[in-house]
């Protein structure tokens, strides 16, 4: 049974995600406070973290970015916010989606699940389901598919789920230009509305950490007007 935390000072709203999740099976841990939460994550086995933006002690941005020190535990950001402006930030500092409130039950357990199927097969390096896989290497940057590693020149570099599936969608197709609608649609496996701008954070966060200029990237290039692609 997959543990997910909730993570919101409002009560009502911890509540609701409950009875939605537990519906579904999940067993569900709450906190009311980002300081709360990120000593939650350090000390148990979470396979997901829905947490709020605004909430005293420590807010949502703060806490996530604490949580990315030490796991790749994926993190879906609720915001009560219409516009772009904490779901940007959020996914610069590590989110892997986001849900608007109020949310929709449907859309967030839709999320949910997708987010626990990639975790869930990230994090399946050894069993015994894998199929021999590839290792995809380009310049000092390599993709090991079944241990789920990547390295940079020899030194292991820590990715949330989603940056590693950009990554290997990219390094898959070497020198193919994808358009932002097109690795959304393949890594998101959503309708690319609102695809140009969450791709674009995405990237900019995944060059931080396969690059050594990320202002000046040599291997995961964009291609102006038409996208981003992956040097040969």
């Amino acid at each position: 049974m997959h543990q997910i935390l909730v993570v919101d000072d409002e009560q009502d709203i911890r509540n609701a995600l409950r009875i939605y999740l537990e519906s579904e099976g999940y067993q569900v841990l709450e906190a009311k406070d980002g300081k709360e939460a990120v000593e939650i994550v350090k000390n148990g086995q979470i396979a997901l973290v829905l947490l709020d933006v605004m909430m005293p002690v420590m807010d949502g941005i703060s806490a996530m970015a604490k949580m990315r020190e030490e796991s790749n535990v994926p993190i879906i950001m609720l915001t009560a916010k219409g516009e772009d402006t904490d779901k940007v930030l959020g996914l610069n500092v590590g989110a892997d989606d986001y849900v608007t409130k109020p949310f929709n039950p449907v859309e967030l357990l839709a999320r949910v699940k997708s987010q626990i199927r990639r975790y869930t097969k990230l994090g399946d390096a050894h069993g015994s389901a894998a199929e021999e896989g590839s290792v995809y290497a380009v310049g000092g940057i390599e993709l090991n598919d079944i241990s789920k590693q990547v390295t940079l020149d020899g030194e292991k570099v820590s990715l949330t789920p989603r940056e590693y599936d950009i990554l290997k969608f990219l390094m898959e197709h070497p020198g193919q230009v994808f358009s932002p609608k097109q690795i959304y649609e393949q890594v998101w496996n959503d309708p690319a509305y609102g695809a140009e701008n969450t791709v674009a954070v995405h990237i900019r966060h995944l060059r931080e950490k396969i690059e050594y200029d990320s202002a000046n990237p040599r291997h995961l290039v964009a291609v102006w007007g038409h996208g981003y692609k992956m040097e040969k």
